[in-house]
């Protein structure tokens, strides 16, 4: 239930009638809405000069078409009883006309009634009915948050912006929550976009940018048309990361972002980013089958490498059910350094490699890689074990290795949208079985052995002559 929470006012039931006749009047305080967890107290007040005959409190389900009896008090032999079981028995019933729940769920959120019933006092054998009722209104503030990078992970590209997607996950909230974003500690100043907007809506919502900048005087187009006729294509490949979790959300928003043909030149390709970005922003609702409400707010950029690395962005949610907004923040962060670990430590022919990357070097504010980096494994100057050219995982596995992969490099590429690093490990075999025996190879195994013989046969001597 979205909007502004209002209290809900009951109904007022009467039966009058003539002054020869009895009166009945029910109505049921109004109640604020609560949070779930708390304690909810419901209390039916009745006027009437007939002899009470019973109160039984209904809980209204499926739009009113069903109603589910939760306490009965009669009258007549003054006792009370629930008609849930009794393991689930979680109501009280107080002065014979106030329920009190203890712990309010999210599922009593809607109407509840109380009908009373009584004897006419003209006519004790005539029974007279009135009821009221009241919406009870449950909260529930939001159980967790987190914020995660969309479409990744991703490659890296030096010679194409990327539109990059940040995506906070609110669960658990009734009613749904505000969710906003910031950066390093400032508000992000948004541009939104419509739920049911179409893919020609979300382009004009836009303002054309220029994101490239290119220097085209004559010397540098000849430099460049000569290289890419070099290159055998007119066209640059450039990585694209996977269609995932915004195919349906953003996929517009990358269309409207296509980016013209890059012209190669000897210089590294020059950025030219707007000082102020423009944040697109759009957010959908998901009903649960508990009756919360989960949602996902989402943020897009033409990422800038120099500008966002080290970039503080936090998401925040505010909710009638916090005293204080929740939040949780991520560090854009490109790969640095990462650590690789070679098992076993004294490899020989025949054994399974495993080369693993353990970790990164933390930068200047302590955090690692994010958003998850991608790892592709190349074997310098030859393919891999298997006969592919790349791997691409964090950890790489050679089983039973053969003799001719010593010294063998190989190159392990780590890298996010925000940059790219490679890091290399050499593959040393211990004892090879390939050296004849008898003769040095590069380790001195055959010389070491004929020194320790020679030491034990003049030892041998020593002891004869004493003796």
């Amino acid at each position: 239930m979205s909007g502004p929470l209002q209290l809900c006012y009951p109904l007022v039931a009467a039966l009058t009638s003539s002054p020869m006749q009895g009166y009945l009047t029910v109505n049921i305080e109004p109640i604020s809405p609560v949070v779930a967890g708390d304690a909810v107290t419901l209390k039916c007040n009745f006027k009437t000069d007939g002899r009470l005959r019973e109160i039984v409190w209904y809980k209204v389900t499926d739009g009113g078409t069903i109603k589910q009896k939760i306490f009965t008090y009669d009258a007549l032999f003054s006792t009370n009883y629930t008609h849930v079981d009794e393991y689930q028995k979680r109501e009280d019933l107080v002065y014979q006309s106030t329920v009190r729940i203890p712990e309010v769920r999210i599922l009593d959120n809607g109407p509840f009634e109380c009908h009373v019933g009584i004897y006419d006092r003209t006519n004790r054998k005539k029974f007279l009915e009135a009821y009221g009722h009241v919406f009870l209104n449950v909260m529930s503030p939001p159980s967790s948050i987190s914020v995660i990078a969309a479409d990744t992970p991703a490659a890296f590209s030096r010679y194409e912006a990327q539109n990059f997607t940040l995506v906070c996950i609110v669960s658990g909230g009734k009613p749904a929550p505000t969710v906003y974003f910031k950066r390093d500690g400032e508000l992000v100043e948004v541009l939104h976009v419509s739920q049911t907007s179409s893919d020609t809506d979300v382009r004009k919502s836009r303002v054309p940018q220029h994101l490239i900048s290119r220097d085209m005087d004559d010397t540098k187009m000849q430099k460049s048309l000569s290289l890419l006729d070099f290159e055998g294509g007119g066209r640059l490949f450039t990585e694209r990361p996977s269609r995932s979790i915004t195919d349906s959300v953003v996929s517009a928003t990358t269309e409207a972002e296509k980016i013209p043909e890059t012209v190669i030149s000897r210089e590294f390709p020059r950025w030219v980013y707007p000082s102020d970005p423009e944040y697109l922003f759009r957010h959908t609702q998901i009903p649960v089958s508990d009756g919360t409400i989960e949602v996902r707010a989402m943020i897009t950029w033409t990422l800038n490498p120099d500008l966002d690395n080290n970039a503080l962005f936090s998401c925040e949610v505010k909710h009638p059910a916090l005293s204080m907004p929740m939040q949780s923040e991520v560090i854009l962060a490109s790969p640095k350094g990462p650590h690789i670990d070679m098992m076993p430590t004294r490899v020989r022919v025949g054994d399974t490699v495993r080369i693993i990357v353990l970790g990164f070097q933390e930068g200047a504010n302590g955090n690692e890689v994010f958003p998850e980096p991608l790892f592709t494994w190349t074997r310098v100057g030859g393919r891999l074990l298997d006969g592919s050219a790349e791997y691409d995982g964090r950890e790489l596995v050679l089983e039973r290795v053969p003799a001719e992969l010593n010294g063998s490099m190989y190159r392990c590429t780590t890298q996010n949208p925000l940059g790219s690093t490679d890091t290399h490990a050499r593959l040393i075999i211990f004892e090879n079985p390939s050296s004849p025996k008898g003769t040095d190879d590069k380790n001195g195994a055959s010389s070491c052995n004929k020194s320790v013989r020679l030491a034990l046969a003049m030892i041998l001597a020593v002891i004869l002559d004493l003796t």
